[in-house]
């Protein structure tokens, strides 16, 4: 039996229900192989850009992610800082392990500098989730998507509109397969564990903050969900004053808004004297960041869904759930209204925000599922990469 060795890179939460989808499909592989067919073994490499047991190790628990084999805790800092001291530390990783390949997934400075250092050692790189583009070159997601694409061995593709982005590029057809969005793995694997969590008990159990949760939450599932951490809506104070009167003054005056605070949102808040104003607000529930399963709660009970992550856009889509995207551009367009999804793009402008808000409270989204969003990509990604190394 020929062996197939695989080191698969995690370095933020975005990757972490990414993987282990992956990592599920790897132990299937391996348990059912026969005598014939390649053994895979799998490392999986931890670089530590998250590392607060909050934002990182409570995911790795609820999606039942391994631990990792190796963990390089490069921690916070700038992103040169990240990407430079990622490299250095992944070098040293190569040289000991020296795989055939090396599984990078997502846009975070971990996928980038992992898949820069294997290719300088003549390692293959696989980018799982590959060819989204925003157009945006602001967006530092955006740097480490082009750089991984341009080098990776094997691009695989979470839909369609991302595997003509290749195309266009110049990526040659041989590299490229569409297997479909491996978030949705995850999704339809914990959607059942998640609507059986008791919304009050989260609440309660993860409370920071706010006025109204014990009269206004129990039992109660038509409220407004917020998240809020991307620099242009959190960092200048104009902005982030005038989205929290909004919050206040408009969304919180028809609803319950429950708010999950980014740690960098909560400190702008404090700076800004925004957080004392929304802890007295009776219809606000600021909570800690919610594990994987307890946000998926939180999305599926959810009115309307306000937020500047990508991955919620895509959940969003799925559950059928309206989501006002608080972003200029989105490196998801399937996940778009005119595309059949449930996401529409407001940036942090109130009028359009607003605009966006009333529209979705009259018109509820249905659920929408892309082609090949089946809960099956992770098999698909490894059976690709299996094909690529025969």
């Amino acid at each position: 039996m020929t062996s197939l060795k695989v080191l698969s890179v995690v370095g933020a939460r975005p990757n972490f229900m990414k993987i282990a989808p992956f990592i599920r499909a790897v132990e299937t592989h391996n348990a059912t192989s026969t005598q014939s067919s390649m053994k895979i073994e799998h490392l999986l490499v931890h670089t530590g850009q998250h590392y607060d047991v909050r934002m990182s190790g409570s995911f790795f628990k609820d999606l039942g992610i391994p631990d990792p084999d190796i963990n390089m805790e490069v921690g916070s800092g700038s992103h040169a800082e990240q990407v430079g001291f990622t490299m250095i530390a992944f070098e040293k990783v190569l040289a000991e392990q020296k795989p055939d390949w090396v599984v990078v997934v997502g846009d975070v400075n971990a996928t980038l500098a992992c898949s820069v250092t294997a290719k300088k050692e003549g390692i293959k790189v696989c980018h799982i989730e590959a060819g989204l583009r925003s157009n945006d070159m602001t967006m530092p997601e955006e740097i480490n998507r082009l750089v991984t694409d341009r080098l990776s061995d094997l691009l695989l593709t979470p839909d369609e509109l991302s595997s003509e982005n290749l195309r266009q590029e110049g990526v040659a057809d041989a590299k490229i397969r569409f297997v479909g969005n491996i978030m949705i793995d995850t999704l339809e694997a914990n959607r059942m564990k998640a609507s059986l969590i008791d919304l009050g008990t989260m609440t309660k159990s993860n409370y920071l903050g706010g006025s109204g949760f014990i009269s206004k939450i129990t039992g109660n599932d038509n409220y407004i969900a917020m998240t809020l951490h991307r620099p242009s809506n959190v960092d200048k104070q104009e902005i982030l004053v005038s989205l929290v009167n909004f919050l206040m003054e408009e969304v919180a005056k028809e609803f319950t808004l429950i708010w999950p605070v980014h740690p960098r949102t909560r400190k702008q808040l404090d700076l800004f004297g925004l957080w004392g104003k929304l802890k007295k607000h009776e219809n606000v529930i600021l909570l800690e960041p919610l594990g994987y399963h307890e946000m998926l709660r939180l999305t599926m009970g959810a009115r309307i869904m306000l937020t500047d992550s990508g991955g919620l856009q895509e959940e969003c889509c799925v559950l059928g759930i309206p989501c006002l995207t608080m972003r200029w551009n989105t490196e998801r367009p399937v996940t778009l209204k005119e595309h059949g999804g449930a996401s529409v793009l407001v940036g942090n402008d109130i009028k359009m925000i607003r605009e966006a808000y009333q529209s979705a409270i009259l018109n509820a989204a249905t659920p929408s599922r892309p082609a090949l969003w089946d809960g099956h990509t992770a098999e698909r990604c490894l059976q690709e990469l299996l094909n690529a190394s025969a």
